[in-house]
């Protein structure tokens, strides 16, 4: 089941205004491998905005997205001319049909459990075509991220009719590996929204350890949109992989 600030058609009218496209992050460093790619699946596309970008600037071949929420894909819908697709990897399949599988937006921490891990890994696995690649971020445990995710750093933003809506964050809960934590929205004139999240955070060793589990091999890992490596204290793990040679 996904949160309730995706599910619900109002608030994810409101995620693009809360997560624009940024020239330094995360849609910029994929939109280049989209555009590389001759069919493209986008998994946890949300309101599709990298696959609508993609269309925009010229992409020809199949764009996919893929997300559980129904109230992103009710927006991302708007553009007719991607295949939107409600649902997760353990109720749909598919089978080497990709040259490109992007996770952007933290979207790979959504798996808070092994299995989830290695579950829906070897279902990217078994999508991608050989020679294909699966691009993915989440966030560097050591940043501690989490510890900014609170009322003292709240985001606002203005809605097409005007209203102002603010957007704050309050951790409930960090152990194990994961992090629990509420997102309010208010609008003048109604009701605060709640939303409840976790998210885990992984070890760079122990993604590794679940990527070579599931035969796919690290290409290349940075620490931030620019690039740059991957230190003890970045604020990102984003890796691309593929799959690993079979013997």
């Amino acid at each position: 089941m996904a949160d309730r600030q995706f599910e619900d058609h109002e608030i994810a009218q409101w995620y693009d205004l809360f997560c624009p496209w940024d020239p330094r992050g995360d849609f910029a460093y994929y939109f280049p491998l989209v555009m590389a790619a001759e069919r493209v699946l986008d998994v946890g596309c949300g309101t599709g905005m990298l696959l609508h970008r993609a269309r925009e600037a010229g992409h020809t071949g199949r764009l996919t997205g893929l997300d559980p929420a129904a109230g992103m894909l009710e927006v991302a819908r708007r553009r007719a001319d991607v295949e939107w697709v409600h649902g997760d990897l353990s109720t749909v399949s598919f089978h080497q049909e990709f040259d490109l599988v992007v996770m952007s937006g933290h979207a790979f921490q959504v798996f808070v459990t092994d299995e989830a891990v290695r579950t829906n890994l070897a279902a990217i696995r078994a999508a991608l075509r050989p020679g294909g690649l699966f691009a993915f971020d989440t966030r560097n445990p050591a940043y501690r991220a989490w510890e900014r995710w609170t009322p003292e750093y709240p985001r606002e933003v203005t809605a097409p009719d005007g209203r102002r809506i603010r957007s704050e964050h309050r951790v409930t809960r960090v152990g194990g590996g994961t992090v629990s934590f509420t997102t309010t929205y208010t609008t003048d004139g109604a009701d605060p929204q709640v939303s409840d999240s976790t998210l885990r955070f992984l070890e760079r060793p122990e993604l590794a350890g679940f990527l070579d589990g599931a035969g796919l091999e690290i290409v290349h890992q940075h620490g931030d949109w620019d690039g740059s490596p991957v230190t003890e204290d970045c604020m990102e793990i984003i890796t691309v992989a593929r799959p690993a040679a079979r013997e």
